[in-house]
């Protein structure tokens, strides 16, 4: 058994851990970064990329599917080639993994492929915060660091009664290696991940039914929002049951028989997807071993992402905040700036821009119209996208964007949209919310036209009952 020192050693290279990485090596800390798996964590390999990879696959069928009201007529019928979507998916994450390597190789940062487990006070160290390394190979390695980031990330959370078998009962990390589509998908949990999933198997032909234990899907966004998005699923054929819970999932006879409490009818399905949310990776890496504060949601910390041990950090899906890749990038950005100079901005979670990459899409920041404290005195400004010249020429103008102004402060505290390509129209407004600036300041801006970025202007027009075009 070998031993080093570093300045800085981040167990975990998903988005959280990379970016951390790079940030501290630039600033010229010497960086060892222990991952088990692959550079990039779940959003590369098992989440953010290959999802939106399919879904972009699933849009431009649908496109193809559409062509005729352009006045365009295919020479032959348009067909899905599975294996060929999964290997464009493929492609594509392997391309920005190789892309992470070479950031690692440029910044001169210690990539070590391995199981990373931290000590407490020992013989190497009189403080919790060593780490024992054991390399693909077998061997191992104790790293002393002056600082210790955990960033271990999450995984897919599975139900008691319903373990994952990854062939008939699929997790996200499964679904995402299906060879074939099957006839028919059970999806249990109606929020971004199991809407994302229905929406794309949908699109290639699969039946989908969609179980939530909830009053209605996506519980974060607003309920006009959700309503919305429900109806528009259900009119392509996507099966939604609320206030539904599963009781009990078998697999019988190749198929996956499904039993919901109350009914006593037992439903089939070729395959189940679980989409109950992830569980962060706090177990096997060795934090019994010091003081650091956890459970099962997650490593406590401070505005600073400290833990009970002041100089270990942790950051991302193994912490109780957003699991989000950018937040995960942000917090590590933010537990850099702390270790090289004792301090660092604070995140205001409630800033964050949340995406769902489904069929509409959804993109929201700040507060909705159902969660806005009954303290502040709101303003509701609306306008839908059949208003928008942009949308009605790109042949997609279902929804609209709302957006939310304190009265007394004139503040920007809110934006809500479901629409096309609402996620890439999310950034201006999440940025106007940073920047602290009005609506009136955002409708005031010049906006380019025609262009769907027009919805967003006349909504924050709307908020003083100024919209132009409504």
């Amino acid at each position: 058994m070998t031993t080093s020192n570093t300045d800085l050693l981040i167990l975990g290279g998903g988005t959280g851990g990379y970016v951390a990485a790079i940030k501290a090596a630039q600033a010229g800390l010497e960086v060892v970064l222990v991952e088990k798996d692959k550079l990039g964590g779940t959003c590369l390999h098992r989440g953010c990329i290959p999802t939106k990879a399919l879904l972009r696959s699933a849009e431009l069928f649908n496109e193809f599917k559409a062509a005729n009201e352009f006045g365009l007529e295919l020479a032959g019928e348009v067909k899905v080639d599975f294996a060929k979507i999964q290997a464009r998916k493929n492609k594509i994450t392997s391309q920005l993994h190789k892309g992470v390597e070479s950031l690692m190789k440029k910044n001169k940062i210690r990539v070590i492929k391995g199981q990373g487990i931290v000590m407490g006070p020992s013989i190497f160290s009189p403080v919790s915060g060593a780490v024992i390394v054991t390399d693909e190979a077998g061997q191992e390695e104790v790293i002393i660091p002056k600082k210790l980031i955990i960033a271990t990330g999450s995984r897919p959370k599975s139900l008691p009664n319903i373990p994952f078998d990854e062939e008939y009962i699929l997790s996200s990390d499964g679904l995402l290696e299906m060879e074939t589509l099957p006839k028919s998908m059970a999806i249990i949990g109606g929020g971004v991940i199991g809407c994302e999933f229905a929406s794309f198997l949908n699109s290639l032909g699969v039946e989908v039914t969609i179980f939530e234990f909830a009053e209605r899907l996506l519980i974060t966004e607003s309920k006009a929002v959700s309503k919305l998005f429900t109806q528009e699923i259900s009119k392509k054929g996507i099966t939604v049951r609320t206030q539904a819970q599963v009781e009990s999932a078998k697999v019988v006879d190749q198929q996956v028989a499904v039993q919901v409490k109350g009914d006593d009818t037992t439903l089939h399905f070729d395959r189940l997807l679980v989409a109950v949310g992830r569980q962060a990776n706090v177990d096997s890496i060795g934090l019994q071993n010091t003081s650091i504060k956890f459970d099962q949601k997650g490593i406590q910390v401070n505005e600073h992402y400290q833990t009970a041990e002041d100089h270990i950090y942790a950051i991302g899906d193994c912490i109780p905040s957003m699991q989000l890749a950018h937040v995960a990038m942000k917090e590590g950005e933010l537990a850099i700036d702390h270790i090289l100079t004792g301090k660092n901005d604070s995140l205001d979670y409630n800033q964050i821009p949340r995406c769902t990459y489904a069929s509409p899409e959804i993109a929201s920041v700040g507060y909705h119209k159902d969660n806005v404290p009954a303290s502040i005195s709101l303003k509701v400004g609306n306008f839908p996208f059949a208003g928008n010249g942009k949308a009605l020429i790109h042949g997609d103008a279902i929804g609209f964007a709302e957006v939310l102004r304190d009265a007394e402060s004139d503040d920007l505290i809110g934006v809500s949209m479901i629409g096309p390509q609402v996620t890439n129209l999310l950034s201006e407004v999440s940025t106007a919310m940073y920047l602290n600036a009005s609506p009136l300041e955002v409708g005031q801006a010049v906006h380019a036209h025609p262009t769907l970025s027009e919805v967003i202007q006349e909504a924050s027009l709307d908020a003083y009952q100024k919209a132009v075009h409504k």
